[in-house]
């Protein structure tokens, strides 16, 4: 199976989200990306790497950036946005929608406060993939 997790920016949710799938789902395609990526979020390689989970590879990429038999072969698109306009990617394969607030912000916070809020998102992010794996009878 073919798994492509997409937010605005690529840089927080969808990349917890693909870490964590990675890890839950070893036998599945796993990818990320966003409509307008930015820079992968230190913090959210900070949460993954207290978890075990290594993404400082990672990167912000577009659906451009992924490889043309990837993307023209998904079976799932699952968007993560919330508050903003998700991305649309024209294909046949099915459709999910998880919004999660976004826990990175524009302004200044003081980092005991992104990590908890870094970490409130991956705990939803693994809640819910809990939950689809549930119903793949995994």
């Amino acid at each position: 199976m073919k798994i492509l997790f997409m937010c605005v920016a690529n840089s927080a949710r969808s990349q917890l989200a693909e870490g964590l799938a990675r890890q839950m789902f070893p036998h599945f395609e796993i990818q990320s990306a966003g409509s307008h990526p930015g820079r992968l979020n230190p913090y959210a390689v900070s949460v993954m790497n207290e978890i075990g989970i290594n993404i400082s590879g990672h990167h912000s990429k577009s659906v451009g950036d992924l490889p043309q038999s990837f993307v023209s072969g998904l079976d799932l698109v699952i968007t993560l946005c919330s508050e903003e306009v998700c991305p649309i990617l024209p294909s046949n394969a099915r459709k999910l929608h998880w919004p999660f607030p976004d826990p990175a912000t524009k302004e200044p916070i003081a980092e005991a406060e992104a990590l908890k809020r870094f970490r409130l998102a991956r705990e939803s992010i693994t809640a819910k993939l809990n939950e689809f794996k549930s119903e793949l009878g995994q």
